[in-house]
């Protein structure tokens, strides 16, 4: 990530929450030492074969004491709309500081609330990769929580499809409501959208750099 090499270059350990198959890490093998947390054993597993030097921690990212503290911490790919209590963003945001030695990064981005709510009315989305097809289709239930519903068609022998089907939710957040929400001890170093814009939420997304002040 070029926000790493521009706010803390010489960092040499690194966790992300919420990371998944461990894509976003092995991009980050440069990084002497690596970890990762999620919820899913599977997904870790999946993680370990992908980059078997790295760490692996199955556990709740809104809820976490490793007795470690990192250079940088990395939340992305909207995984913090995953946590669908705004409290729960709270408390991940404070295990994140308390993770971090002075000058450490938290970096993370969302989706607003603008793009969940365009989303939603939109047509399902049908997307082609490879030979297989995807069908998104988000709606909106209370109190700004946003259900998708993924559906994946494998392309399989003789013209057959293998059918993958999983839904999971999003809480849309509004951006000011996350900056009150930080600790004390987080410094806000960068907020743009896609563009490298300042966002607000209406954009499609909003990234996120911090860095933690001396207590």
């Amino acid at each position: 990530m070029c926000c790493i090499e521009r706010y803390n270059p010489t960092a040499s350990s690194l966790l992300e929450l919420g990371c998944g198959t461990g894509a976003v890490l092995y991009g980050l093998s440069a990084v002497d030492s690596l970890a990762g947390m999620d919820i899913s054993p599977n997904m870790l597993d999946l993680a370990r074969a992908r980059l078997p030097s790295a760490e692996f921690i199955q556990g709740d990212i809104s809820s976490f004491d490793l007795g470690n503290r990192f250079d940088v911490i990395v939340c992305t790919y909207d995984v913090l709309n995953h946590l669908a209590e705004f409290n729960h963003w709270v408390s991940c945001f404070a295990c994140a500081c308390k993770h971090l030695p002075e000058g450490g990064l938290f970096i993370f981005d969302i989706n607003t609330v603008g793009h969940l709510n365009k989303m939603a009315r939109e047509s399902p989305q049908v997307r082609e990769f490879d030979g297989n097809t995807v069908i998104i289709n988000v709606s909106a239930e209370e109190r700004s929580v946003y259900v998708w519903d993924v559906r994946v068609f494998e392309h399989a022998a003789n013209n057959l499809y293998r059918l993958y089907h999983s839904q999971f939710r999003e809480l849309a957040v509004e951006i000011r409501q996350i900056l009150e929400a930080m600790p004390a001890d987080f410094e806000l170093l960068n907020l743009a959208d896609s563009a490298g814009g300042t966002p607000d939420d209406e954009s499609e997304r909003a990234f996120f750099v911090y860095r933690r002040q001396p207590s």
